[in-house]
């Protein structure tokens, strides 16, 4: 009897061991030079390697009269490159900034398809997966929020003044009351904005990998294939979403308070 116990006790921890694996945080494989390294860590490298490698790949292969791919890539840069420059209403201002936002979407987009690759789900060390989206750690899309945050605040202050940039959210309680409750209600947006963009981001990623593991647990055939591909397109349009809400913000950064416009 003692036995029968011992093997269906046996049997429910094996279910359970094999059963859904969700967690929060990202798992710890181990320490270099005293820091510790995650799965998305090392999936935020390997995204990086992989868009380094393309870059000089790339590089290496432009031709003067260029191939149908190379057109291609050419005609999508440049569409994006005329709209950052006609949001930004500078050709110049574009030239700076273009380089930001599209390694932004890239990143993102890449370290956001990283963990539906073939074969990769099933790579793991120490019992925990090797590879893990990137951003399904809230470490890392709070990173990027904050790299845009320090990118907008700065370009306000340099294009326009750091005393025209403070009034945008400072006046005087006493003359202009109205214009410092405007003001306090844009100094909050403006923090709110990193939760805002980190929160996003990680939560629709996350999310979307949640339902994968669910749906390769219940329904294991057919279903989390078509769930892969829908989450590739929701890692492409987090990814574009991100990069243009820092390219909003810039344009909302540099544009004059409203007073110096109407003066």
């Amino acid at each position: 009897m003692e036995s029968v116990v011992e093997h269906a006790g046996d049997a429910a921890g094996a279910a359970t061991e094999s059963g859904i694996h969700v967690a929060l945080a990202a798992e710890k494989l181990g320490t270099f030079l005293g820091v510790p390294v995650t799965n998305t860590v090392l999936t935020s490298l390997v995204a990086m390697g992989i868009l380094i490698i393309l870059a000089f790949t790339l590089r290496t292969k432009l031709k003067l009269l260029p191939g149908k791919f190379q057109t291609l890539i050419e005609y999508i840069f440049e569409f994006v490159y005329d709209y950052v420059a006609e949001t930004l209403g500078s050709r110049d201002m574009a030239r700076k900034f273009f380089p930001l936002l599209m390694t932004i979407f890239l990143f993102v987009f890449v370290a956001n398809i990283l963990e539906f690759l073939p074969g990769v789900g099933s790579l793991t060390y120490n019992h925990h997966p090797l590879l893990r989206g990137a951003n399904t750690d809230l470490t890392t899309p709070l990173v990027l929020a904050l790299v845009s945050f320090f990118v907008i605040e700065i370009t306000g202050i340099l294009a326009i003044g750091v005393w025209k940039y403070g009034s945008k959210f400072i006046q005087n309680p006493i003359t202009n009351p109205v214009g410092f409750a405007v003001g306090l209600i844009e100094l909050i947006g403006e923090l709110v904005r990193v939760i805002s963009l980190s929160f996003r981001l990680f939560g629709n990623i996350f999310a979307g990998a949640v339902v994968i593991s669910v749906a390769t647990f219940f329904a294991p055939y057919g279903v989390p294939v078509l769930l892969m591909l829908f989450e590739i397109f929701i890692g492409f349009l987090q990814a574009a979403i991100f990069a243009l809400l820092t390219l909003f913000f810039i344009k909302l950064a540099i544009e004059e308070p409203h007073g110096e416009e109407a003066h």
